[in-house]
């Protein structure tokens, strides 16, 4: 069967990367809008001028150096708080000293912060520190003396800083957990998968043989010895612990990066369940369905029919050759309902847990775990001397997945 390989991608720093440059956009505008609004209170209007074309200029040039962690190098970032500095240093030298002293804002106002931010994100808190020192040094430069509203500012953005970068680091930390736990979870139904694959198939051979060898005796009892052995082991084998985890997840500027690997669907179109559960039918078997056809997506059909045939290889290894089975098909308003139901001696209580504790998984696996995996479940329902009936659902929208992928 074809396989697709999907990513997916988590990040909740990305946001952060767009508020940054949403923020140095709208502050380089204010930068501009305090100059035109204020220009009487500067001195050399012309060098102001300069500074603010280079600072609107460089803004926008360097959009896409604050889109991810990636594209914003350290050498970027040095290049960047320069230009804060330089046009805080700049500020005495343009502005009158009234201006300074009434605690005015310097060329760049509040873009400095932007880019104190971007040290931040892109190396958290410690990066913060560095970044935001030499700003608080230029500050106290510019003011000419440590001024209450100064040293708040130069707190404030201090404080500002080192917290958005912690979060930063832990956020990073949640998504390497959260993209560990991804891949846990895949590898755990993939093993799950296997599992039903091999009971439907491997186990049921090995355990025919071991009873036929059984029987006849001889050299073929032998055989059926060593197919039981064989059968033992292979159930310890599915029944225990998570495979290895193949795949790491990658810390990347786009996010923590999980790849699982998804059964992709051979038909276009949605499927005839009835179909599927034709072969089932026998002299022992009755088939009871509605006229119309049963669609469901290729996928899900496909393993709800695997869980109907599993149900009755139960029948025929519990109940006997000689048991009857009827499955009855029901196309629900919300889900599809498939019951199989023998005549055989049923199940004692608490016998299916035992079973699953000895690694038989055939109830476990092969009919409750394929139905969890389409979002729906399998009821079972045995009284001794009556028979069992298993009653398989599966919720109505993988009908409507299917129907979508004819389109």
């Amino acid at each position: 069967m074809p396989k697709r390989e999907r990513v997916m991608r988590m990040s909740v720093e990305l946001p952060l990367w767009r508020a940054l440059t949403a923020y140095r956009v709208l502050t380089m505008l204010y930068a501009v809008g305090l100059f035109v609004t204020t220009d009487d209170a500067y001195d050399r209007p012309g060098i102001a001028v300069a500074y603010l074309a280079v600072l609107c200029v460089w803004t926008l040039a360097t959009l896409p150096r604050v889109q991810n962690a990636t594209a914003c190098t350290k050498r970027f970032l040095t290049a960047d708080l320069l230009i804060a500095l330089a046009g805080i240093l700049l500020t005495p030298l343009v502005v009158s000293e009234q201006h300074i002293q009434e605690s005015g804002p310097t060329l760049p106002s509040i873009w400095t912060a932007g880019s104190v931010l971007a040290f931040a994100i892109k190396g958290g808190w410690r990066w913060a520190v560095f970044a935001s020192t030499p700003v608080a040094v230029a500050n106290l430069i510019e003011r000419g003396h440590p001024a209450r509203d100064t040293v708040h500012n130069v707190i404030l953005v201090w404080v500002a800083s080192i917290a958005i970068g912690y979060v930063v680091e832990v956020a990073r930390a949640s998504e390497r957990t959260l993209a560990r736990a991804l891949e846990i979870e895949a590898a755990t139904r993939e093993r799950e998968r296997l599992a039903r694959d091999i009971h439907d198939s491997v186990l049921q051979v090995l355990a025919m043989v071991q009873r036929r060898g059984a029987v006849i005796g001889g050299e073929a009892a032998e055989l059926g010895r060593m197919a039981g052995e064989q059968e033992v082991a292979l159930r310890t084998l599915v029944s225990r612990g998570l495979v290895p985890v193949s795949r790491v997840s990658r810390d990347t500027a786009e996010g923590a990066v999980v790849l699982a690997v998804d059964e992709g669907d051979e038909e276009d179109g949605p499927v005839d369940l009835r179909t599927l559960l034709a072969p089932f039918a026998a002299a022992r078997v009755n088939l009871a369905e509605p006229g119309a056809p049963v669609l469901l997506a290729p996928a899900a059909a496909r393993e709800l029919a695997a869980a109907v045939g599993a149900a009755l290889d139960n029948v025929r290894e519990h109940a006997g050759e000689s048991a009857r089975a009827w499955i009855l098909v029901e196309d629900e308003s919300d889900a599809v309902i498939v019951t199989v139901r023998d005549d055989g001696p049923g199940i004692a209580a608490g016998r299916l847990a035992q079973a699953e504790g000895e690694g038989r998984l055939g109830v476990a696996q092969s009919i409750r775990g394929r139905l969890r995996d389409l979002g729906g479940g399998a009821e079972l329902v045995s009284t001794p001397g009556q028979g069992t009936e298993v009653e398989l659902t599966v919720p109505k929208q993988q009908v409507e997945r299917g129907k979508a992928g004819t389109g």
